[in-house]
């Protein structure tokens, strides 16, 4: 099968789809956006829910290739080697958190948020936690029979969790589930996550539980992929997976809402599910019928070769940018206000402002691709 670096070109693809819908997403020019580029409310689910459990998803993809290398390693090596990336990923974490929380005053002069109000969870550290915990597991535990058990009890247990010690009247409230409760008391309302304007965190301690199932799915998807190769054996099987954890998704919905923020076990199996068909989709078209008309694949294996590093250099993109004011308002806000909601106001110049936030990411992919940097973590 055709590959990139070890990597199959379809699953670059699908990392690259992920990163560039995720800026997309994250970088919105204005207040104002079209429905399927916000999440969910809280139950539900929005073409935007589905890209957070997809990077995961597609970090799960990439491990089965990486796991590799730890062959012929001592255990301490390895066990050496997954803290040391999963440290590096809440170390650039933290300091995104600072460079966020600094800002150059209109009247001159810095000022910087206290590490008092510091998030300590988030996407990042949710990443490094996933990956932490995925990667012990699938070295240590070498059957796949008792992953997918241990996987099994991560979803059941914690919706057994949440229905037991919950609010009783309200299970899976915001700030009634057990969760928040967890979060509060063991990281501080002033460490979590204000943006709904509570202390919530959608990355919180409890819910990280349910999103290493993500990142094992992926693992387990990419080493199929490779044992079975292009073959329309390996993606009928994909698909009919993906068809069932869709409906068994569903099936729970209905007692155990689909919820991204409170990473409900049914959202897991429902992302999984559409995961695995577009998958399945991208290996069909990419490898076996090769249709690459304009040579579009090349677009998102930019991205895909160095996902993480992009992602990184968005939020640091932004943070830097919006440290420059003119006339009161900052970089940002001069192309968003000054330039693209005068071309189109409202939505559609929301959404251009975060299609040129993307480009301007995939100018960054594209710099270190010419350059053959990639930067693995």
């Amino acid at each position: 099968m055709e590959q990139i670096n070890n990597r199959f070109t379809s699953l670059d693809v699908f990392r690259g789809m992920t990163i560039c819908f995720m800026i997309i997403v994250n970088n919105p020019g204005s207040d104002i956006s079209f429905a399927p580029l916000d999440h969910a409310k809280w139950f539900g689910f929005t073409p935007t829910d589905l890209v957070f459990p997809s990077f995961l998803f597609a970090m799960g993809n990439a491990m089965s290739f990486a796991m590799k290398k730890f062959d012929g390693l001592s255990s301490s090596s390895v066990i050496l080697k997954i803290l040391k990336r999963s440290a590096l990923i809440f170390l650039v974490a933290y300091c995104l958190e600072f460079l966020g929380s600094l800002r150059h005053q209109v009247n001159g002069g810095w000022s910087v948020g206290s590490i008092d109000h510091l998030r300590i969870l988030g996407v990042l550290p949710r990443i490094a936690l996933c990956y932490l915990f995925a990667a012990m597991m699938v070295y240590f535990i070498k059957s796949k029979n008792v992953i997918i058990v241990i996987s099994i009890l991560l979803l059941l247990g914690y919706w057994v969790i949440l229905r037991i010690f919950g609010d009783p009247g309200n299970h899976f409230g915001m700030l009634t589930n057990v969760g928040t409760y967890i979060d509060k008391a063991v990281l501080g309302e002033n460490h979590m996550y204000h943006g709904e304007g509570v202390a919530f965190d959608p990355e919180g301690i409890l819910s990280t539980l349910p999103s290493i199932v993500n990142v094992i799915c992926g693992y387990y998807a990419g080493k199929f992929i490779q044992e079975k190769g292009k073959s329309f054996e390996m993606i009928s099987k994909l698909l009919m997976a993906g068809f069932l954890l869709i409906f068994l998704a569903l099936c729970w919905n209905m007692s155990f809402p689909i919820a991204k923020k409170l990473w409900t076990s049914s959202f897991v199996l429902l992302t999984v599910g559409i995961d695995l068909v577009l998958i399945s989709a991208l290996v069909y078209i990419v490898e076996m019928q090769k249709w690459n008309p304009l040579n579009w694949t090349s677009f998102f294996t930019t991205f895909g070769k160095n996902p993480l590093a992009i992602y990184i250099f968005g939020d640091f993109f932004g943070f830097v940018v919006g440290w420059f004011y003119i006339n009161k308002m900052n970089f940002n806000e001069i192309m968003s206000v000054k330039v693209f909601q005068v071309i189109a106001p409202g939505a559609i110049g929301s959404l251009l402002f975060a299609i040129y936030y993307m480009l301007v990411c995939w100018l960054f992919g594209k710099i270190l691709d010419k350059r053959k940097i990639y930067i693995r973590v």
